[in-house]
């Protein structure tokens, strides 16, 4: 920060005669033959006093004994900052000003005008904050070694500018976030595309991670865009593992057809069951619900012989449920188990989504978008409405 400090004291040794009232104008060179104010910045880092192209010290002394003290300083000043809100704070800072050997029983220091003895440039522009409000404070600060020492502040409200951090870091997090959900349209048959999309997305959002924490400063708190950079990670790699999921599922339910059909085969050649094959026309009947269609289209599979007339004949009269046309069959699957139609039924239903691997995908295609959707506003209100 480059300042013009002025100071103003009454010194009755420098007065003088002067018959128009006007005062007498040095540079730097008479500041080392006189007193001058010991005023120096606290928790300064670093700060120095122009010199270009001569030192810009300026002392002008009145006939009464006024005296203006003014240089051009600029300083390097700590500022403790709170990110827990970050990008989305409000900062405040203080610079403080304080005499270095005189204590408040030697020297008073004090602001001349209070806040009005602050102006800023009204062209001044801070790359990433925005200059709310400044004002003036003063008060005693004490050292146990030599006393009580007067010290001026002026405190600065600093807004941070929001636009950068969205087009660096929340722009490209929701895209990735959106690029995951693509998956979800995707036939889960098609593993490669689904997969490399997946870490894709992944890694993605891990390079943006890495990319944010690298330009800030090791806090052991979190930051408001450490919430929505893990939460949108977390989204993407819930998408990996629906996919997981829903493969492993695919899986599991192709192996349980092909092992039900073997043990079909296997019932229809040991009990000389009847056979759907080679039928024209088959029709078939559900007794008690546990068994689905795709239980039933798996007899198409069987190889044995069509069903002759005799084998028609020899039938049971009451496993005939009516007069069939000629060609034309009716399978009837029959439920040894004791348990009721109903449980069963509620069974099946309960494990319909789970078995059905596209309603998966269906249900994460309003599910994810909502919830991150849901997510956004809880987050932006928060922090928005709340600053």
């Amino acid at each position: 920060m480059t300042l013009y400090l002025r100071h103003y004291w009454k010194d009755e040794r420098l007065s003088f005669t002067s018959s128009t009232n006007k005062s007498m104008t040095f540079d730097g060179r008479l500041v080392k033959k006189i007193w001058v104010p010991d005023v120096f910045f606290v928790h300064s880092k670093r700060s120095f006093i122009h010199d270009t192209t001569t030192v810009n010290i300026m002392l002008r002394v009145f006939p009464d004994g006024h005296v203006l003290y003014s240089l051009r300083v600029t300083v390097t000043a700590a500022c403790n900052m709170d990110f827990s809100r970050f990008p989305l704070d409000t900062q405040s800072c203080s610079l403080e000003l304080e005499s270095y050997a005189y204590t408040d029983e030697d020297l008073m220091l004090y602001w001349k005008s209070g806040d009005e003895s602050l102006s800023t440039d009204d062209r001044i522009s801070l790359s990433q904050f925005l200059i709310q409000k400044f004002h003036t404070t003063s008060r005693l600060a004490f050292y146990s070694s030599t006393g009580w020492y007067n010290r001026l502040y002026i405190n600065f409200t600093l807004r941070r500018h929001i636009f950068f951090f969205l087009l660096q870091t929340y722009f490209p997090a929701t895209l990735m976030v959106m690029l995951s959900w693509v998956s979800f349209w995707i036939d889960r048959r098609a593993v490669p595309a689904r997969v490399s999309l997946g870490i894709t997305t992944v890694l993605t959002m891990s390079t943006i991670i890495t990319g944010v924490n690298a330009s800030m400063p090791r806090v052991s708190y979190i930051k408001a865009v450490d919430i929505y950079l893990w939460v949108s990670f977390v989204f993407v790699f819930l998408s990996v593992l629906e996919y997981a999921a829903v493969n492993y599922l695919s899986t599991a339910q192709d192996r349980r057809e092909r092992k039900m059909r073997d043990e079909m085969r296997e019932m229809a050649r040991s009990q000389s069951l009847p056979c759907t094959c080679g039928m024209s026309q088959t029709r078939t009947m559900l007794l008690d619900g546990t068994y689905s269609e795709a239980d039933t289209n798996s007899l198409a599979g069987y190889t044995s012989g069509t069903m002759g007339p005799e084998e028609d004949m020899d039938m049971p009269r009451d496993m005939m449920t009516e007069k069939q046309p000629p060609g034309e069959h009716t399978v009837v699957h029959l439920s040894a188990s004791s348990e009721s139609t109903t449980t069963k039924k509620k069974g099946i239903r309960a494990l319909n989504i789970i078995q059905n691997t596209h309603t998966i995908d269906k249900y994460s295609r309003m599910l994810f978008p909502g919830s991150y959707i849901l997510f956004n506003i809880i987050y932006w209100c928060s922090y928005c409405l709340g600053a």
